[in-house]
This record gives structure tokens, C-alpha cells and sequence, in this order.
């Protein structure tokens, strides 16, 4: 059995920098583009740092047919500015994070009415607003708390393409479907594992992401909406390379790097599932239209022939560990 993708999106990737991004880069080449996070060490928060990571990206990935849709870190801003960052080549839109949620984040909006003006302006300018959408309460009720924000959200600005980043619970599909300003993007991990396989047993830090692996039911919501082709769900991989020290260590970092093994496993899952004909729309289509993109022309084949996922990923003095490493997954990209 086979399957060839047209121009496959991952629509939310880390991709760092330094020499992390030079490792990571490449590993993500088989898609045609990506929504870039913004969340570096400074935060991308104008144009130019923008276009600075855009030439890095570009370096790093080395010549592939890949386009890195730019997003900046989303803090007030004016008319001007906006307009500015819209008429940057590759810009795709702002990334808000809560103040201290996740990596990187500390410069976070702490009070939502700090972007009222901006994400009016957004609105009218048709400018896209991704969300990491969690409170600070309980770990397992913060992605819960967060829906009164977007409801909030997609009902004050109801032109504003608002799109609810890696959701795990069924309660923010519920959501989804009550909006029609409102699109999502859904992990790879969260379509397959639980809390319980994070932490049932000895902890497994390599599985270990922000927002964090929820309930048996709603893993089963988010993978049946996926199958079953719902039309404003698009595959984002979150995927997020850290140090194997950093992971493999107290206050281990957030973060499942997924990048070399995503579209096997997806195919793995859709075919298990009787559903591969709706792979497509779940990893380009849905976003092509939500989002009017033309991406670079790219087909990927993918078969059920059986991979080794590497132990870990080495390059430039870093050890990077992916999810599944040194396992056999049941499907393979074609040379």
C-alpha cells in the first residue's frame, strides 16, 4: 500500500537556532513549508529579526524546495507596525503566548485587554493570530480554563482568523465547532498517547510536552476528528528539539521532536484506520484553503514498508532523541 502527498504543511514547528536549527532543518524537508514558532531566545518580535531567522532557515535547510511561513511573537503594537510586518516577505502571522507558559514565553501577554487595539487592527488588516491557548491553573485543566479566552476572542473579533494551536482535549473540538472564525492544529503525539503513557510508569521525558497529554477520551476525539477529515483540522507537529541533557534531566524541558517521523507515523495511523484517503486534507488541503497558501510544488510517497527510527539525531555536538527512537515503525517514505 502507498500514498502520495501533494505539498505537505506542517503548520507549527520549532525549528530553534544556532546549530540546533542546523540539525533540525534538514530533518524537516520532506514537507513543502511550515508555520515557523517564534519563541527564541530573544523572541522574534520585529520584521527584521524575522527575516534574519527566515536567511538562517534558509541556509540551514540547504537548497530544499521548503517555505518557512514567518510568524512574529505577538506583543501590542500600532498601525504602522502592523502594516510593516504584513508587507514582509514570508510573514504569516502573530504567535501569543500567555506570559511564562511554555519555552521561552516569559514575554508573554499577561492580560488579554493589552491586545485589544492590536488584534482590532489584526482583524481589519486580515492578519492571522495563532494561539498557545493555556491558563496557569491545574496542568490538567489549563487548555480547559483557556476556551472562555477564545470564545472571548472569536466572538469580539469575528473576522479574525483565529487559530487554537495543538489542542488535546475533546472539549476544544466542541469549540471548534461552534465558530467558524476558528481553525486548530493537532500534534502527532496527542493523536496517540496519554498522560498515563508519559507518567503512568517511569517517566518517559522524551514524551513530555506542553500543553500536556491528556485523557483516553480525548486522545480518541482528536484522532477521529483528524480521520474523519474535519475541515478546519490541520496537522501541526509542535515538534520541538531540545538537548538530549536538557530532556534527560530535572526540570526536564517541554517538547517531543517528531519532525523525522511524522508523516510515516500519520500514514501508519490513517491506513490503520481505514482513513488514508483523508491524509491529504489533514496535512495540506485544510490549510491551503483556510489560509489561501500556494505552497512550492512537492509530492511525498510514502509506503507500508517498515523503519528503524534512529536512536538519537547527532550533529554539531548536540544529541537530539525522537519520538519512537531506536523502534520500528510500520511505514516509510519512498526514495
Amino acid at each position: 500500500m502507498k500514498i502520495t502527498l501533494n505539498a505537505p504543511l506542517d503548520m507549527h514547528l520549532h525549528l530553534r537556532d544556532g546549530d540546533m536549527l542546523k540539525l533540525a532543518a534538514p530533518l524537516s524537508t520532506d514537507f513543502a513549508g511550515a508555520v515557523i514558532m517564534p519563541n527564541l531566545v530573544p523572541p522574534v518580535t520585529t520584521p527584521s529579526a524575522m527575516q534574519g531567522y527566515a536567511s538562517r532557515i534558509a541556509a540551514a535547510m540547504d537548497g530544499a524546495a521548503f517555505s518557512p511561513y514567518m510568524t512574529l511573537f505577538f506583543t501590542p503594537m500600532g498601525e504602522k507596525e502592523l502594516i510593516s510586518a504584513r508587507e514582509t516577505p514570508g510573514f504569516f502571522g502573530f504567535k501569543l503566548y500567555p506570559a511564562g507558559i511554555t519555552t521561552n514565553s516569559e514575554g508573554g501577554i499577561s492580560d488579554m485587554a493589552q491586545a485589544d487595539s492590536t488584534l482590532k487592527l489584526m482583524e481589519e488588516m486580515g492578519i492571522p493570530l495563532l494561539v498557545h491557548g493555556e491558563s496557569h491553573g491545574f496542568v490538567m485543566d489549563r487548555e480547559q480554563e483557556f476556551l472562555a479566552v477564545y470564545r472571548h476572542l472569536a466572538t469580539r473579533y469575528p473576522r479574525l482568523k483565529l487559530s487554537m494551536e495543538h489542542i488535546t482535549t475533546a472539549a476544544a473540538l466542541q469549540l471548534l465547532d461552534e465558530f467558524p472564525n476558528i481553525c486548530a492544529t493537532v500534534t502527532l503525539q496527542h493523536l496517540i498517547i496519554t498522560l498515563d503513557d508519559v507518567a503512568g510508569g517511569a517517566l518517559r521525558p522524551h514524551l513530555f510536552c506542553k500543553p500536556i497529554a491528556k485523557r483516553p477520551e480525548d486522545r480518541d476525539a482528536l484522532l477521529q476528528a483528524a480521520l474523519s477529515g474535519h475541515p478546519r483540522l490541520m496537522f501541526g507537529s509542535d515538534s520541538a528539539p531540545h538537548p538530549r541533557c536538557r530532556k534527560e534531566a530535572c526540570g526536564c524541558a517541554a517538547g517531543v521532536f517528531t519532525a523525522p517521523i511524522a508523516l510515516p507515523k500519520l500514514a501508519e495511523i490513517f491506513a490503520a484506520n481505514g482513513a488514508l484517503e483523508n491524509l491529504q486534507a489533514f496535512v495540506s488541503d485544510n490549510a491551503c484553503r483556510w489560509y489561501n497558501l500556494t505552497p512550492v510544488q512537492k509530492t511525498v510517497t510514502l509506503h507500508d514498508e517498515p523503519m528503524t527510527v534512529p536512536a538519537c539525531y547527532r550533529s554539531y555536538g548536540e544529541q537530539v532523541v525522537p519520538m519512537y527512537a531506536g523502534e520500528t515503525i510500520g511505514w516509510s517514505i519512498t526514495d
